[in-house]
């Protein structure tokens, strides 16, 4: 499987050019079990690493553009009467599907946000008192404008923790954006294999989450979570469900590289994209460097 996942990425990365950390990334947090927020500008490529990963992995896929006057049952579905029947049948809402796309989900207000709540928690939805089942795997990928962009909700703190990881893909170099525009990235899109299948997910998922972590790697997790907790520069530290997703995509960024165990670089190699958006600072980027400066000040023994 893992060979397969290799060609995967590798599909993806002629689709979404120059942008090979940030996919493997996703796919990892993929496997973790978690969900995935994109933060950017428009126009960055955000849509097309949803779709290439629901391509290439064979899984059903929607988008649902977060707008001011979208409802919750827009999202999650409604109960409707059937007169002939006499009775009331659920008809499901977009959130039923392996990947969904929440498109620029700061845009829509709080209570419509909170709806993602139960499925990203807890892979189903519940309507009228009854609870409906989603598909799995379950994905979330949701895009977020930058704040200082007219007509956002700031997602609250509860919202953002349910997020494994927070990414920005950025513009690309002069040479990937040369490639991109003399190209045509639908073309490519359409043209990509599927090489998985969703029972193949869920048996790789189950492998994924099996992958050996020994005491003294926990340890190691353990102190980085308290230098976040003990440093002066955040207010309050990493949870400890923030311990629990790192070690998670450390699982997943491991079985990427082809081994069974978790090394102290997979902790490394996720913990700023995992706990980033957990921590409040002037800016992303500030709190990235207090993280980078922790993992640096942490003695892995």
């Amino acid at each position: 499987m893992q060979g397969k996942l290799a060609k995967v990425l590798s599909d993806i990365d002629t689709v979404l050019l120059g942008k090979q950390h940030a996919v493997k990334l996703s796919l990892a947090c993929l496997l973790s079990g978690g969900h995935l927020l994109l933060e950017d500008l428009p126009g960055m490529g955000k849509t097309t690493l949803s779709k290439a990963l629901a391509k290439a992995l064979n899984l059903s896929f929607n988008r649902v553009q977060f707008t001011a006057d979208l409802f919750p049952s827009d999202l999650l579905g409604v109960s409707v009467y059937r007169r002939e029947e006499d009775r009331f049948q659920f008809v499901r809402g977009p959130v039923f599907c392996h990947i969904l796309l929440a498109d620029e989900i700061n845009r829509t207000p709080p209570k419509t946000q909170s709806a993602l709540l139960e499925a990203m928690a807890e892979g189903q939805v519940s309507v009228d008192g009854e609870s409906h089942l989603l598909p799995q795997p379950f994905f979330v990928i949701a895009t977020q404008n930058p704040q200082f962009q007219s007509g956002t909700y700031p997602l609250p703190e509860s919202q953002l923790d349910r997020f494994t990881m927070c990414l920005s893909l950025g513009y690309p170099s002069p040479e990937t954006e040369r490639a991109l525009l003399l190209g045509n990235a639908e073309d490519a899109l359409q043209a990509m294999p599927q090489r998985l299948s969703g029972e193949q997910m869920l048996a790789i998922k189950a492998e994924v989450a099996a992958l050996h972590v020994s005491p003294a790697l926990v340890d190691y997790l353990q102190r980085l979570l308290q230098g976040s907790r003990d440093s002066e520069y955040f207010e309050h530290g990493l949870s400890p469900r923030a311990g629990m997703s790192v070690l998670a995509c450390a699982r997943a960024w491991a079985y990427l590289d082809g081994r069974d165990h978790v090394a102290p670089d997979d902790i490394q190699a996720v913990f700023i994209p995992v706990c980033s958006h957990r921590l409040q600072g002037d800016s992303p980027q500030w709190v990235a460097q207090r993280l980078e400066a922790i993992v640096a000040a942490t003695p892995v023994v």
